[in-house]
């Protein structure tokens, strides 16, 4: 148990997810210049492990984080103040939206990726190009986008795995038990319940996060080598500039001016929920620690059970605000095609508005084609230029997660104090975020915390 008390520090879980990534790489090298194809089936296997571990917790934690979070504004005075919180909580979410929008824009533009094609023999694999394709089918126009939110009927939405139709079912469903008052007290009970088992079983799984991260590294390092990693370098570069932009400039002046909170405060309670979202590239997954790195930076309970559920699924400042911009330029470039003013634009609208999109576990994807097809690029070039992105996926996802999550937590921070709902004895009180902490976490007497993972 000693053991398992120190690796779970957030400093030494940090050093191990650090220590996973150079581990990986380097497995990864060893598994292609010795063509061990059992070694690379190996990593590959560790990894889609992993994934699946995190990805059979996100449909069910979706829907009762959601319903249970709409109900716990019923504690923060009445539907009146509830809308209000709401309203405030998606306008910052647009605001940084379209902040990150435009650094994309601006990063893209001064890396320029693309530019000049991608060298001779320089090609997706016939896996990804298929991939692609199929996501340009199904993700390419927004009539495909909203006959997607709307299920068939309420299992089918469950069985399919489809997290938009089951996000708009939870605020539904969360929204009735809300006017139902006492008479869905049982269901509200239960659905708390569900939703804290969910969370004690995504704090077991963090534990594996340094050897799912060894996995999904090492087996993209060895699938692609330097192959598409050198021709893709500069767009991968460019994503990890616009979301370290975002992520060590916008956020902290937002929270040093407008919420009123030290940087370093928050960097030192969100720090373990960025890391855990940086290792699982899930913003479902880390639900939990952003949850509680939420109420440790001071925010009540209530709203956090709200803000962070809705942020987790529509809050993504990585994939659907910077990554988009500089994907759809690295597109353009690719096509030989220079953007208008206009198209410009329509980058920034569709982050600030198609948020919704980025809901489950390919939101980079779909806030790609969105963004693409919105503003008219050819669909084979969309194809082509989404199957090449997919070989660097996992190394820029990991930025766009962090970014993603770092940002779910920040909003809530920035609408709590302009509504009075930020303790400030919680905020300065010393707390250990550990990433297993399964509810425990110390904040305070005054304010307990809610549950975390």
């Amino acid at each position: 148990m000693s053991f398992i008390r120190t690796y779970t520090r957030p400093k030494v879980f940090a050093a191990a997810v650090l220590g996973s990534l150079v581990v990986g790489a380097l497995l990864g090298v060893l598994a292609r210049t010795t063509e061990a194809s059992w070694l690379t089936d190996l990593l590959d296997q560790i990894g889609t492990i992993f994934t699946t571990l995190l990805q059979i917790a996100v449909i069910p934690l979706v829907f009762t984080a959601i319903v249970v979070g709409i109900n716990s504004l019923r504690n923060l005075g009445g539907g009146k103040k509830a809308a209000r919180l709401g309203g405030k909580t998606v306008l910052w979410f647009a605001i940084t939206s379209f902040i990150a929008s435009l650094i994309g824009i601006a990063v893209a533009k001064l890396f320029n990726p693309g530019s000049g094609g991608l060298g001779e023999g320089v090609a997706a694999t016939a896996k990804n190009a298929d991939k692609a394709a199929k996501s340009t089918e199904n993700w390419g126009s927004w009539s495909a986008f909203v006959e997607g939110l709307l299920p068939k009927n309420f299992f089918t939405a469950f069985t399919e795995g489809e997290t938009l139709q089951v996000l708009f079912l939870a605020v539904l469903i969360g929204a009735a038990a809300y006017s139902l008052g006492d008479k869905a007290k049982p269901f509200v009970d239960f659905t708390t319940s569900v939703f804290e088992i969910i969370q004690r079983y995504l704090g077991w799984i963090v534990r594996l996060a340094p050897i799912g991260i060894i996995g999904l590294i090492g087996a993209a390092v060895s699938n692609y080598g330097d192959a598409l990693f050198r021709p893709l370098f500069t767009t991968t570069l460019a994503v990890y500039v616009g979301c370290l932009l975002v992520l060590f400039v916008v956020y902290p002046i937002l929270l040093q001016f407008v919420a009123k909170v030290s940087p370093l405060k928050f960097f030192s309670k969100a720090g373990t929920a960025i890391q855990f979202a940086f290792a699982s590239q899930s913003s479902a997954a880390t639900l939990p620690l952003t949850r509680q790195s939420a109420v440790n930076l001071g925010v009540q309970p209530a709203y956090a059970a709200f803000a962070t559920p809705l942020g987790s699924a529509t809050k993504m400042d990585g994939c659907a605000a910077v990554f988009p911009a500089i994907g759809a330029i690295f597109i353009a470039n690719l096509s030989g095609v220079s953007l208008n003013i206009w198209q410009y634009v329509g980058i920034v609208v569709v982050a600030v508005l198609g948020a919704l999109a980025t809901a489950g576990t390919t939101g980079w994807l779909t806030a790609l084609t969105l963004t693409t097809a919105f503003i008219g690029l050819d669909a084979q070039q969309v194809a082509l230029g989404i199957a090449l992105i997919y070989s660097v996926n996992p190394i820029m996802d990991m930025m766009r997660t962090a970014t993603n999550v770092a940002g779910q937590i920040v909003v809530p921070v920035v609408v709590a104090r302009g509504e009075g709902l930020l303790d400030d004895d919680v905020l300065n009180s010393p707390t250990d975020p550990s990433p297993t902490a399964d509810g425990e976490a110390a904040t305070s007497a005054k304010e307990p915390a809610a549950a975390g993972a």
